[in-house]
């Protein structure tokens, strides 16, 4: 017997139902802030901002954010994190409000860093409480929206790489797929189909004229 594999290209886009948009990011921390959770509003920021994995949530330290650089050792890297302004700011006024002089910023009420399934389970009650689609709101999509406001403004994969800590471009490459929806939208921009109605307009007239000689 003689088996010939089939070939299948690989997906371009994303799940254009798991894509958390910009709109639905500002719309859960508005949420969270109208609810008290002060807490989560910036921890979905400081994600958002920063493109950092939630097991690196941790390292967000009172004393890095003072400098506004962070260094982060994560799977056998060293990777350096850069605060933005606003946030920096934002995470010292909250750890001043609650007392926090020194490590991590985003802890319990016992002191401890609060852990990711903490954080997962607030996230997908904030999801429901802003009418948000509760299977995008995870802490990594918030990464994958960093890496789409990145990367379309900045069109440098090879940069974002080194942003995220990945030692792989390729990896990248699967964080800045974009929705079908998207590319559509790219390509309706394009304006290379001329429009239907001026085509069938000058069929009609053809077919007109040839019956109006004959």
């Amino acid at each position: 017997m003689k088996v010939k594999m089939i070939k299948v290209q690989k997906n371009m886009f994303a799940s254009e139902e798991r894509e958390l948009t910009k709109g639905e990011y500002e719309c859960l921390i508005d949420t969270a802030v109208s609810m008290g959770n002060e807490q989560l509003a910036l921890i979905i920021q400081t994600l958002g901002s920063t493109g950092i994995r939630i097991s690196e949530l941790k390292s967000v330290t009172l004393e890095f954010v003072i400098r506004g650089v962070a260094d982060i050792h994560n799977k056998g890297k060293l990777r350096r994190i850069l605060y933005p302004s606003e946030l920096r700011n934002a995470l010292i006024r909250y750890a001043d409000r609650h007392g926090i002089v020194r490590g991590s910023i985003f802890i319990t009420r016992t002191g401890r860093p609060l852990n990711r399934c903490n954080i997962w389970k607030m996230m997908k009650q904030l999801s429901v409480a802003a009418g948000i689609d509760p299977s995008k709101v995870f802490p990594h999509n918030m990464r994958h929206l960093f890496v789409r406001s990145f990367y379309n403004i900045k069109k440098d994969i090879a940069r974002l790489a080194d942003v995220l800590g990945h030692s792989n471009i390729d990896t990248t490459r699967i964080y800045v797929k974009s929705s079908g929806e998207e590319h559509r939208r790219l390509l309706d921009s394009m304006k290379m189909v001329v429009k239907s109605d001026y085509i069938i307009k000058k069929v009609v007239d053809r077919k007109c004229f040839a019956k109006s000689t004959t």
